[in-house]
């Protein structure tokens, strides 16, 4: 079996994201297809703005993308809400 691939991506996003007519609070991950290989949900370690979220899950934006959900929490302690710009890294959960 081979092993996955390193993943080390950094990208920057704005918080929001357009599904089925809703924009939710989420960042949408730029190439995903590319970055994973399919558009299937996948468990990443993201650092959002400094803010560690370890062993979260990126899920389909169901327009051909995945995203990573952002709670209210998490908002406030970026101090961001939607609409802002965020800047996220992406590694395989260790």
């Amino acid at each position: 079996m081979t092993p996955d691939p390193i993943l080390d991506h950094t990208f920057t996003a704005p918080i929001g994201v357009d599904v089925k007519g809703e924009v939710w609070s989420c960042v949408e991950v730029p190439d995903a297809r590319e970055l994973f290989g399919s558009l299937r949900s996948v468990r990443v370690d993201a650092t959002v703005d400094g803010v560690a979220l370890p062993n979260v899950g990126l899920m389909p934006t169901g327009g051909g993308g995945l995203m990573l959900s952002l709670s209210a929490k998490v908002r406030k302690a970026l101090g961001k809400d939607v609409g802002d710009t965020v800047t996220v890294h992406l590694t395989r959960p260790s």
